[in-house]
């Protein structure tokens, strides 16, 4: 099946690459040099310097050098009248799906290769708004692991992705296949649902065999899932720790759903590297978050799409996912709020698929709302969540050696995040994929 889904994706790449692409995304890799004459420079978001007339120089996919005014012979990109920074980073996305009214349908219709299809053309629009790296925590595995694949490859246009293939689910919890009926559950259960700490430890093991870069879990309740069990915590103590322990000996870090108080403070405790929504932590979350070093990736957007979404007299959600919604999407504001004064490291995740791919900046002015400064906003996509995802020495800044993820906007989103919305130039690794 992997290799019908890959071969298959080979053949879309060029029909998604549309009228007056640029040849380089579906050639072999970069290896001309190219002079990026930057107007203004954000190089490295840590610092927050900006610098303007200066130019970038790209090799083979990698930064060579960066130069004092506008220089060089060949090649020459003009962004002189750009503000230009890093490519941005997701650290939570679901690429191969969308939210809508069929989506439940579609669980029960759709294989691992129409999924992949799907995936490949939300990859496309996500890199287009200047995303060009993400981590897709929980898509099937099978058309993840495919489409992050052929993306590597070059053969079909996307952001460097990292996958957890699945995501490690707790018996009758969210993840498993509920709200169906009983006797689709054995079909529709994914295999890495688990109960007790030695089943726990073989779902982690099965999701690193299968390809897995990270090991995602649901630490507690959720939203979407059609069960009226709560946002609390659904793994034991010991099962948590199981997970954590078998992902890092594994050599993976381990992040993990988890919006009750309970949820979020025993995996903490657990060890774990990353809470994903986070939205009822307390000051002994923020404690447990500043003593291990862990990261908060709070997917605002997703709470203020389930907040509308299930405001609205004829919506989609079922009673149990609009019962969680308007309990917890509201909450998601302030709680970044908290955290953030409570100096707890915040990395960039907005769970598109729940909402719509594509708009993942629209999370910036999100977090400014929730008190961070537009360029904190953009340190949680650079810099931090490169960090997050220990890809710090490839992607997150602009330096020599590092890969040539270079994105512009026309003003200056240190005064307006929202220019981050409106993205004029995407290159991932040398390769240009817009230009406007």
């Amino acid at each position: 099946m992997k290799r019908v889904i890959t071969a298959a994706l080979g053949v879309l790449a060029l029909a998604l690459a549309g009228p007056g692409a640029d040849a380089r995304q579906t050639s072999d890799a970069a290896t001309s040099v190219i002079y990026i004459h930057a107007g203004r420079l954000l190089a490295d978001p840590s610092t927050g310097e900006v610098r303007s007339r200066q130019t970038i120089v790209v090799e083979n996919g990698l930064i060579r050098e960066i130069r004092d005014g506008f220089v060089g012979e060949g090649e020459v990109v003009d962004l002189s009248d750009r503000f230009v920074l890093p490519g941005l980073i997701d650290s939570h996305v679901h690429i191969t799906s969308e939210q809508s009214p069929t989506s439940r349908f579609d669980r029960m219709t759709k294989s691992a290769a129409e999924s992949a299809f799907d995936g490949a053309h939300y990859a496309r629009i996500t890199l287009e708004a200047g995303f060009t790296t993400v981590a897709d925590l929980g898509g099937q595995g099978e058309a993840v692991i495919a489409l992050r694949n052929a993306i590597a490859r070059g053969v079909v246009p996307g952001p460097r992705m990292l996958v957890s293939a699945g995501s490690v689910s707790p018996h009758g919890g969210h993840g498993d296949a509920n709200g169906v009926r009983e006797e689709l559950v054995p079909v529709l259960r994914p295999p890495s649902v688990c109960s007790g700490a030695d089943d726990c430890r073989r779902a982690v093991r099965e999701r690193v065999r299968a390809g897995a870069d990270i090991i995602k879990i649901t630490a507690t309740g959720g939203v979407l899932s059609d069960t009226a069990a709560g946002l609390n915590q659904q793994f034991s103590q010991a099962e948590l720790e199981a997970i954590v322990e078998a992902g890092h000996a594994m050599g993976r870090i381990v992040t993990a759903h988890a919006h009750g108080t309970d949820g979020v403070n025993s995996f903490l405790r657990a060890g774990g590297d990353s809470i994903e929504h986070g939205t009822y932590l307390d000051e002994e979350s923020i404690r447990l978050f500043r003593t291990s070093g862990a990261w908060l990736v709070p997917t605002l957007m997703a709470g203020d799409f389930v907040a509308r979404e299930a405001a609205r007299p004829d919506t989609w959600l079922t009673p149990n996912q609009r019962a969680k919604a308007l309990e917890a999407g509201p909450l998601m504001l302030e709680m970044v709020r908290r955290a953030h004064r409570g100096g707890v490291r915040i990395a960039f995740g907005t769970d598109s698929g729940v909402s719509r791919h594509g708009d993942n900046a629209q999370e910036f002015a999100l977090l400014v709302r929730a008190g961070l400064t537009p360029l904190q906003a953009i340190q949680t996509a650079t810099v931090n969540a490169a960090q997050h995802l220990r890809l710090d020495r490839q992607i997150g800044r602009l330096r020599p050696g590092m890969a040539a993820d270079i994105i512009a906007v026309s003003g200056d989103p240190l005064a307006d995040v929202t220019e981050l919305e409106r993205v004029r130039f995407v290159m991932r690794a040398g390769r240009i994929y817009r230009r406007d």
